[in-house]
């Protein structure tokens, strides 16, 4: 059976090293530069919009409820963003890549606000009604329906269904459990058992539950969170510009921490970046789907600004933490994940530190796992659309959240950079092919905001063909909604 595992692991290792040294990170880069050049860097011209968006209010659904609004949207994605990634990914990056992981972090994040805008835009406008009176969609669904491609959108909402099921869950539960574990030593079952007993009284709420749950934890778990790590930056205020200049020259190769720096800096600051924010991966989307807004473009707007959010400010508040570690060593045997975040905040809070990221790390990776569920699910729901299966689904995600708690943590982080890469090298892809779309929808909000008004988008006001069950007709859910949000 070791033997076995053994086995198992060198396979899993050897085809993620192969998908993201060969071909990820430069069509992370190609992709990226393309969306941001054909848009004229739409994450940068239109970055006031993107704020004034967020307090856009929901359409009432034909059943009279209210559907799920652009920030209960933004912050289901945000509830998967701002997790693992934000506090142990951070650290393990810097580890295994050296500060320098860092700036590439940035730079998926400037990149990854382009393809975050264009890939929920297309989610928006091929989004389908579900069964709770609201919409899903995502990837599967603008693949099958814009490009014809079944076979492929099968195929990718399989991925996502175990990628976020599955090996995206049982990584927040390891974290949660490992944390715990160094905090207060309690044992990993345990917290695993804890874990998965509350993930299944939420998840079976339904999508609406989730977004409610999300929308009250990840505002104040955000804030509580930036609040502690800005009063570590004002307490070593003269090392701030320090820390960045560090992160600059490594990223370069300047000033190497260890051998083979920039290439471990770039690898990992991709890996990490894209975990982190997710643009191009084709999981926020799926969030995306599930507003009820007036225009398509209005929701790529918001997911772009959740990508600064989630990178550039968390990651980095975070990255500069670390790096004040007086005690923090690099390379792939040095201590990696959550217990370097501990150990960093433990030197400045006499101790507490490991205690107070444990609580924190409860509530990211908590919320995380919502998010994960929620993709996973409407995924599944692509796939088959059975109450049963999703029953039978529900309860596999509550048991995969136990099992992930005790399973290695480098096995764990691994499978979670492999399937990623499935699903980003699928997705930009044809992202790509219906990028001429989301030019028109451009042209159409722009025109709209030029005259004064709030844009609401028509099929009929493109050239584009959408599918005849669009939901951008003229007799559509916006007609339902109350008078004071059409004005």
């Amino acid at each position: 059976m070791e033997q076995a595992f053994n086995v198992f692991e060198s396979a899993v290792n050897f085809a993620n090293d192969l998908l993201w040294e060969e071909i990820l990170i430069g069509l992370l880069i190609i992709a990226g530069l393309y969306f941001s050049v054909t848009s004229k860097f739409v994450q940068f011209r239109w970055l006031k919009i993107m704020f004034s968006s967020l307090g856009e209010k929901r359409a009432k659904m034909p059943d009279g409820s209210k559907g799920i609004s652009s920030f209960q949207a933004f912050t289901i994605s945000a509830a998967q963003r701002i997790g693992t990634a934000n506090i142990a990914g951070v650290a393990t990056a810097i580890v295994v890549g050296g500060p320098g992981a860092v700036f590439w972090m940035w730079i998926v994040a400037l990149l990854g606000a382009g393809t975050a805008f264009f890939e929920a835009t297309l989610a928006q406008v091929y989004k389908v009604r579900d069964k709770e009176s609201g919409f899903r969609g995502g990837p599967a669904y603008y693949m099958t329906k814009g490009l014809n491609q079944k076979g492929i959108g099968y195929l990718f909402a399989v991925l996502m269904t175990i990628t976020f099921g599955i090996v995206f869950v049982m990584l927040q539960s390891n974290t949660i459990a490992n944390a715990y574990d160094e905090a207060f030593g309690v044992n990993t079952t345990i917290s695993g058992v804890i874990v998965a007993t509350l993930v299944g009284l939420v998840i079976f709420g339904g999508a609406k539950s989730i977004a409610n749950v999300a929308t009250a934890i990840v505002p104040v778990m955000a804030a509580l969170y930036l609040i502690l790590v800005t009063a570590v930056l004002v307490m070593n205020y003269d090392m701030i510009l320090p820390m960045l200049q560090t992160i600059v020259i490594n990223a370069f190769g300047l000033e190497e921490v260890f051998g083979g720096a920039i290439g471990a800096a770039i690898i990992n600051g991709f890996q990490r970046g894209l975990l982190s924010n997710e643009a191009g991966m084709g999981s926020a989307p799926n969030a995306a789907a599930s507003a009820a807004v007036r225009h398509p473009v209005q929701q790529g707007l918001i997911q772009s600004l959740g990508v600064y959010f989630d990178t550039i400010i968390v990651c980095t508040a975070t990255a500069i933490v670390i790096l004040m570690y007086t005690d923090l060593s690099f390379g792939a045997d040095a201590p990696q994940g959550i217990a370097v975040t501990q150990a960093a905040m433990d030197q400045q809070f006499f101790g507490f530190g490991g205690t107070i990221i444990a609580v924190f790390i409860l509530l990211f990776a908590f919320s995380t796992i919502l998010g994960n569920y929620f993709y996973a699910q409407s995924n599944l729901s692509f796939i088959i659309d059975n109450k049963k299966v999703t029953f039978v689904f529900r309860a596999i995600v509550v048991i995969m959240t136990a099992v992930g708690a005790v399973l290695g943590v480098q096995l764990v982080w691994t499978l979670a950079d492999l399937f990623m890469a499935f699903l980003a090298i699928i997705n930009l892809m044809m992202v790509v092919a219906l990028s001429p779309l989301v030019f028109e929808l451009m042209r159409d909000y722009k025109v709209q905001k030029d005259r004064g008004e709030s844009p609401i988008f028509y099929a009929k006001n493109i050239t584009y063909k959408l599918p005849d069950d669009n939901e951008w007709g003229d007799e559509d859910y916006r007609k339902d909604a109350p008078e004071d949000y059409n004005k």
